[in-house]
């Protein structure tokens, strides 16, 4: 009690641009503050301190897979808390593709947002009350578990797509995602389109969009370098110096501007009303 601390919080991802910056940041400070007092509380029990800075925090403690139990009013909400579902270790081939689309703060915040959905969507209010998240956790927990990415991809873009069909029954409507994020989600889709088989299995890649504009992709990584290749066909790196921020991963990304990419798959591509970029061939 007799310390006298100063906080200095830094991001290396966009902050309040639907990247979970927040979580992010309120998880490091209530972690880095456990240690600073030599707490012996679990990372379950720092979760219910972490979830009072931004909900999502409680989650962002651990690593791998997380669930947030939603708690009652009978216990004061001691029992919402995070709860690890699966270590990172647990599906070692899953890997993201994060696009940046815009990294500039959004119009309305997460809190704000959610604030005003809660008293005007009535779409929320059916996801609250009947039972489909709980559904839902459990069929993406077991598909998790399991390594099944097709149901995991399906479940993940289904639930991302409605979490904006809720900003847009909204009043006023929110708009999170811009035409660049839509685009992605068709591309995406179109991706899954040329490579699954005719049981509709062998999807290689699920968007997410969280309260903003970015897209989290999730794929194999064996699957990760052809979907980038793809991706820069749409959406290639700046020429000259500028190209050195485009990406995190400089090697990935020079291998993703020269891979081939099959031609029918980009004419599927164009035909969602982007125009593809050379190199592109392997017929």
């Amino acid at each position: 009690a007799d310390y006298k601390v100063h906080v200095v919080s830094m991001n290396t991802f966009p902050t309040a641009a639907g990247l979970a910056s927040s979580a992010a940041g309120y998880a490091c400070l209530v972690f880095a503050l456990s240690k600073l007092f030599c707490c012996k509380e679990s990372l379950e029990d720092l979760s219910t301190v972490a979830r009072q800075g931004s909900g999502s925090a409680c989650r962002s403690l651990f690593g791998g897979f997380v669930r947030w139990n939603k708690g009652c009013e009978e216990t004061n909400w001691e029992d919402s808390r995070a709860q690890q579902v699966a270590e990172k270790e647990d599906w070692p081939d899953l890997a993201t593709l994060i696009l940046v689309v815009n990294d500039g703060k959004k119009d309305t915040s997460s809190t704000t947002g959610m604030g005003t959905s809660v008293a005007t969507s009535r779409l929320l209010e059916y996801r609250a009350s009947s039972g489909l998240v709980d559904e839902r956790l459990e069929q993406i927990e077991a598909a998790y578990k399991a390594k099944d990415f097709d149901t995991f991809g399906q479940l993940t873009m289904a639930d991302s797509n409605q979490f904006h069909a809720t900003c847009l029954d909204t009043y006023p409507p929110i708009f999170y995602m811009n035409d660049t994020s839509k685009a992605i989600v068709q591309l995406v889709h179109v991706y899954n389109k040329y490579f699954v088989d005719d049981e509709g299995r062998g999807l290689r890649a699920a968007y997410t969009f969280d309260a903003g504009p970015n897209a989290v992709i999730f794929c194999r990584k064996e699957h990760q370098q052809h979907l980038l290749a793809f991706l820069l066909r749409y959406f290639p790196a700046p020429s000259g110096s500028a190209s050195a921020w485009y990406s995190n991963n400089p090697e990935m990304m020079s291998k993703g501007a020269t891979m081939a990419v099959e031609e029918e798959l980009l004419r599927m591509g164009d035909a969602t009303g982007r125009v593809s970029t050379t190199p592109r061939s392997l017929a």
